[in-house]
């Protein structure tokens, strides 16, 4: 089955402050879906031509007739991924640009009516639509996370007592997830709208201790959406989950261009290898399909900790799609001929999404398969006295760290797992983290809730 390509769309921002006093010239134009773009230092040679989904003109005034608003652009692109949400699918939306492109204002936007981004927006009308159902066989719930990712490291934004960096893990039957991200239940837009606040927060307090207005991290908003049928003949439930994921990258950025210095530069040289890597996996991705080249070819996901936990949106599972931020001025033409091409790569990725029917039953099946393996595991190897541990909950110091926080438990694909030695360490920390995680599929509704209102006052009394 063929998938469906990646959605590109790109969008071009009026200038700012830096460049109009510079009496920066604009170099974009857009007609339709083509975007044009003039290098200024050789005005002779003709613009450079691109098409896409969408092109979006910003660069001006409401008035213009021609202006993309917050709105247009959530109703092309956020309105249709919330659409495969509810069939069912994974989706994902993703800006990339450079620094100070308009990616957070195209993606959060602002307070004020009319300036909220695709986030709130996609928020909203969740709830909005969720709210219209009559049909007393069909329940609706949404969980979401907020995660940070700066400097290769994952931070909660949601959970004011995770101080710490999270651990990235793959397990042979989830793939890559964040160990102990809280994952919070809301009943309605405002319980959502608090939790977005509270993590923008979290998110700003570190860019202003650093003295920066720009985003220093990856931001990955997650929102867990799972709709549950009642068949009245069998009494039986079927499940859809779709996992609709809104990522808000870091700014890619020249070290010259942005004055970067010390830890500046350090942070930028990380931000722009999870960049890199992305454009990387974009190319490899785009690659396999203009050659047609077989599936087992190396795409390097794990060489950074964006790309690894966007695997799934990016060529897997999922509906995809992504927002280029422009720069209109001279002095940035080429990032944003570069932003140009690597969104023009990102058109020819083919997604492979399919409808989430009922995973929760058969994730929990699978899982308590691998718990029986493991066991039968330890069993066999007479490890009796291990079995007792792990049926106790993990301590901190049951399980070695690893000197490397970032990605662990390193097999590539579900074929290798199931044949590869493994010490008895290695399945005793398996077993445990398996267990762990059956355990919360298997949590309630209402343990979830009373669990995110702990949460709660947690972050209201920290905030006073």
């Amino acid at each position: 089955m063929a998938g469906a390509s990646v959605k590109v769309a790109v969008r071009v921002r009026p200038f700012n402050s830096r460049e109009t006093g510079r009496n920066a010239k604009c170099v974009i134009q857009m007609q339709g879906n083509t975007t044009c773009i003039s290098n200024p230092k050789q005005p002779k040679d003709g613009a450079k031509n691109f098409t896409f989904d969408y092109s979006y003109w910003s660069h001006t005034t409401v008035d213009d007739p021609s202006f993309a608003s917050q709105r247009q652009v959530y109703k092309d692109i956020g309105e249709e991924m919330l659409l495969h949400a509810f069939e069912g699918y994974n989706v994902c939306i993703f800006a990339y640009g450079q620094t100070g492109a308009g990616k957070s204002y195209t993606m959060m936007g602002k307070q004020e009516p009319g300036q909220e981004g695709i986030i709130p927006q996609l928020c909203e009308d969740l709830f909005q639509r969720t709210g219209e159902n009559t049909d007393p066989d069909l329940t609706y719930s949404v969980e979401v996370s907020y995660m940070e990712i700066y400097c290769e490291r994952v931070r909660d934004l949601l959970n004011p007592k995770s101080q710490g960096t999270l651990r990235v893990r793959e397990h042979p039957i989830l793939g890559p997830y964040v160990e102990d991200l809280s994952k919070l239940a809301v009943t309605g837009f405002t319980d959502i709208r608090d939790l977005m606040d509270a993590g923008n927060k979290a998110r700003t307090v570190a860019a202003t201790n650093m003295n920066e207005t720009s985003s220093r991290s990856h931001a990955v908003f997650t929102i867990v959406f799972t709709q549950k049928r009642r068949d009245q003949m069998t009494s039986l439930d079927t499940e859809k989950v779709s996992k609709i994921s809104l990522v808000d990258l870091a700014g890619s950025e020249r070290a010259d261009s942005s004055g970067a210095k010390g830890t500046r530069l350090k942070e930028g040289a990380n931000i722009n290898k999870s960049l890199t890597t992305l454009g990387k996996v974009i190319s490899a991705l785009a690659e396999m399909q203009s050659s047609k080249k077989r599936k087992s070819d190396f795409i390097p996901y794990r060489d950074s900790v964006l790309t690894w936990l966007l695997k799934e949106n990016l060529g897997g599972n999922s509906r995809t799609a992504m927002i280029a931020a422009l720069s209109p001025a001279d002095i940035n033409y080429e990032e944003t001929l570069s932003t140009l091409r690597y969104a023009d790569r990102a058109k020819q990725i083919r997604c492979n999404a399919v409808i989430n029917e009922d995973p929760n039953a058969k994730l929990i099946r699978e899982l308590k398969a691998e718990v029986e393996r493991l066991r039968n595991l330890l069993f066999s190897q007479g490890l009796q006295e291990l079995l007792d541990n792990a049926g106790e909950p993990a301590s901190a110091g049951d399980v070695p760290a690893d000197p490397d926080p970032l990605i662990e438990d390193g097999e590539e694909g579900e074929e290798a797992v199931a044949t590869e030695p493994i010490s008895k360490e290695e399945a005793a920390e398996r077993l445990l983290e398996t267990e762990k995680i059956i355990a919360e599929l298997n949590e309630t509704w209402e343990e979830k809730l009373r669990k995110t209102e702990s949460i709660r006052l947690e972050r209201s009394t920290r905030s006073q």
